[in-house]
This record gives C-alpha cells, structure tokens and sequence, in this order.
C-alpha cells in the first residue's frame, strides 16, 4: 500500500531547569497504509511527544531537527495555516484523556461537528445531522440525545467514543491513538479497543497508536516501535516482537509480563535501575546502565540500527557482526 508517514532522524527538546529536555533524539519509522504501528515503551520514553510531532502540537517543545513527510508532503516546512487544513481533515487525534480534550461547556453534537463544519463547509443543520450519525457509528448509546449532553453528562467510555467521532468525523488518513484507554476500567478499555479495530477494517484507517501495554499492543497491532530514553531501539511486526524479541530492554519488558501462572505464585521481574534523566542521557547505548547483556563498546558508543531480519530491526552491538562474538563472550 505505500508508506503514509514517514519519519526520519527527528529529535523534539523540552526547556528544563537543568538544560534542554531530549524527549525523542533520533527516531526514524515508517508508517505503512492500512497498518496499525504501535510505539511503545515506559512514561517517559518519547513516544507521544513523537506522536504529537507529526501534528506539529508539541509545544511548549520544539522540534529541532529531522523531517516528517506526510503522503509526500513535509509537515516541517508547512505554515500554521497550512497545518491547520491538516489537522482533523486528515489526520485524526484521539488524546489520552478525553475528559480534558472535550470543551466543558459545549454539547457534544457542537464538538463533534466543529471539524466537519471548518473543513467540509456543512451548516449547522448538516453538521448537526452528521454528528449523530458518527456518534451512533462508534456506538455512543441514543445518539440523538448523546448530541445535546455536555460532556460531564458521560462517563469515560463515553467520551472516549465521541473522542473517536471528533478524531474520524472528515474521514481522516492516519488516525493517532495517544493511550486512548489509560483512564478507562478493564471492560471498557476492552470495549473500545473492539471499536478502534472495527472501525480501522471498516473505514481503511492507518493508525498510530501509542502505549505502554503490551497486552494492547498485542491484540491491536501490525508492527511495533519499542522506545527508549528518546530512541527507537526495536522495530519489528507484532508476532515477531513477542515469538522472539532481539533487544534486552525488549526481552526485559516481556518477562515482567503476567503469565498464567497466578501473580501469588511467583514473582515478577523487573528491570532494575529507572530510565535516564533525559537532560544528561549517559554515553553509548543509553540503556547500558541497566542491560544485563552490556558489554565492552556498550558504554562508550552508541550503537547503529541493524537490520536483524526481514522487516526487523535492533539498536544494539549484541547484533551487529563486528562486535556479536565478543558480546557473546561477555554476556
């Protein structure tokens, strides 16, 4: 189908009191049509400041080099204005908390037909008619009557369904999905998620979704980007991640999965050590400090992504042939 977001060499920086904050230093990746590409990885990692570069809402970061390419065209050099003809047209945004992205005091049928109304020309009347129609197709109960709450009239689940109206109400090309179940109990996170897969069949939807769940990212993705400290540092399709994941961080994430062992009778792992300040990340391969596979080069250069197998790839010496038989010794 063609590449519809590409990224290259992007690096995003937050002002710190100690110096500018590295949330993303270097990511580059691909995003096919048609795919669901999930970037995970722990809070902090830079997997939405990532996401929200693409929509050029990073602020108050900045992005300080790189490029984003969007179906061709290059969102960096485009003028806010130009921007904005973009944003809810054809890339759609579902936030983390739908709660604080809803406006308090307008009705949902108001919010949901807003896009449709700025960048489709509908009247009130047809905005309004329309907005009923997507309510009722993310499966917003009585969707007439939904249309004139306000949004503290919803529960969660409920406004993160008009979250999804709002982000799909101009047909967009690429959807982005920012932890679209974090605030949401287990039933309705598994209820919305059902939608997002149907919905994603039904319209041809690209989707970028972001997480730290990898139960999420199982059930929901076509490839995955694994974060860390502002790098991508595993790339692969979905069952490769989890049939044989390449890098330590990542075979580390997956131990301290629940397995159907019962929690009572073993005890988790855990990656020892915590993520770097990202003010002063350390030098090499910046999860060095916790890897227990690190070894000689690891501290002191930063480590080239390896094409570890058809559509893989790993940022770490343990794959590159230069170093893999002294990194076997050490291990």
């Amino acid at each position: 189908m063609g590449v519809l977001l590409q990224i290259r060499d992007l690096k995003v920086h937050y002002d710190g009191p100690e110096g500018p904050v590295r949330a993303v230093d270097g990511v580059s990746l691909d995003v096919q049509r048609g795919e669901t590409y999930a970037l995970v990885g722990e809070s902090g990692c830079g997997k939405t400041a990532t996401a929200l570069s693409v929509s050029r809402l990073v602020e108050p970061g900045r992005i300080v080099g790189g490029s984003i390419r969007f179906d061709g065209d290059n969102l960096l050099a485009l003028t806010e204005k130009q921007m904005c003809g973009i944003r809810g047209a054809r890339i759609g945004m579902v936030f983390q908390e739908a709660a604080a992205a809803l406006n308090p005091v307008m009705r949902i049928g108001s919010q949901v037909s807003e896009s449709l109304r700025l960048h489709q020309g509908l009247s009130r009347q047809e905005g309004m008619k329309r907005a009923v129609e997507l309510l009722s197709m993310v499966a917003l109960p009585d969707p007439e009557r939904q249309a004139r709450a306000y949004p503290h009239e919803l529960s969660g689940g409920m406004k993160q369904r008009v979250m999804l109206a709002i982000a799909l109400s101009c047909k967009p090309d690429l959807v982005i999905a920012d932890e679209p179940t974090t605030a949401l109990d287990v039933t309705v996170q598994a209820q919305i998620l059902e939608l997002l897969r149907r919905l994603k069949q039904e319209l041809s939807l690209t989707v970028l979704l972001i997480t730290h769940d990898l139960g999420v990212v199982a059930e929901n993705a076509d490839r995955v980007g694994v974060m860390y400290a502002g790098k991508l540092v595993e790339e692969a399709p979905v069952h490769d991640l989890f049939d044989a994941p390449a890098h330590p961080y990542t075979r580390g994430l997956m131990r301290a999965l629940p397995g159907r062992e019962p929690a009572a009778h073993r005890r988790l792992p855990t990656l020892a050590g915590s993520v770097p300040d990202p003010t002063a990340p350390p030098p090499g391969c910046r999860f060095h400090p916790r890897c227990p596979e690190a070894f000689e080069p690891c501290a002191t250069r930063e480590p080239a992504e390896i094409e570890t197998a058809e559509n893989r790839r790993s940022a770490c010496f343990l794959h590159d042939p230069r170093h893999v038989s002294v990194g076997e010794g050490s291990a």
